[in-house]
């Protein structure tokens, strides 16, 4: 065996990643695997790996369920926000991810203040016009309503700076609670707040699937 043209000769040396390897005369790769975890971001959490002001982030949540793999977040969720959040060192999938090209669907659940009318629903399915654009339409499904607030699902494919208040705003019905309850393939399901779990098989699939059509349209 050769690493970086010179002969090995001592079981278990340390060859780095990027070394080129050969084994009589063949160059051999190694088989690089990716992580893939699902963390339930709670509310009051940074969506970074560090924060300057010293609030709580996504990181002291991994370090305290003993996440050793060096993965970051796909995108990001609002500090006040939780629900379900991609943690991933695929850096290739998490590009398409989040490019908005590509639109991914996210569905939250919000609880708004007021009761919708069909004047407000309408305007959400229709694409809010915001400060700097229009939003693209949005799916909507009033779940329950009581005497002051509405509990919604809305499901949109953009991921502009805090859109689904944004968007709330506009019609006059702020949100008090916003929980991302699916991002893709993946469903927040009944993973509890702080947790965190490996993607299964069948979701890791179904993301692969999204970037393999992503480069398909690239190139068509």
């Amino acid at each position: 065996m050769r690493v970086g043209g010179a002969v090995v000769r001592e079981l278990g040396t340390t060859v780095d990643e990027d070394a080129r390897v050969e084994v009589d005369g063949r160059v051999v790769r190694p088989v690089r695997t990716h992580s893939y975890l699902v963390l339930h971001k709670p509310a009051g959490t940074m969506t970074t790996m560090r924060d300057p002001e010293g609030r709580r982030t996504v990181a002291d949540l991994m370090r305290r369920a003993g996440v050793t793999a060096r993965v970051v977040p796909v995108g990001r969720l609002d500090y006040d926000t939780s629900g379900v959040l991609l943690l991933t060192d695929d850096g290739a999938l998490a590009n398409v991810l989040t490019h908005p090209r590509f639109g991914v669907e996210k569905t939250y659940r919000a609880t708004v203040r007021g009761r919708l009318d069909a004047a407000a629903v309408a305007t959400i399915r229709d694409g809010v016009r915001l400060e700097e654009t229009r939003a693209a339409p949005a799916q909507l499904r009033v779940v329950a309503t009581r005497r002051d607030v509405s509990l919604v699902d809305v499901t949109i494919h953009e991921g502009r700076n805090r859109q689904v208040r944004r968007m709330f705003d506009v019609v006059d019905h702020p949100v008090l609670a916003l929980v991302r309850m699916r991002f893709g393939p993946i469903a927040l399901g009944e993973l509890p707040p702080g947790a965190i779990r490996a993607a299964t098989p069948r979701e890791v699939a179904a993301l692969h699937r999204i970037a393999s059509a992503a480069s398909e349209d690239e190139a068509s």
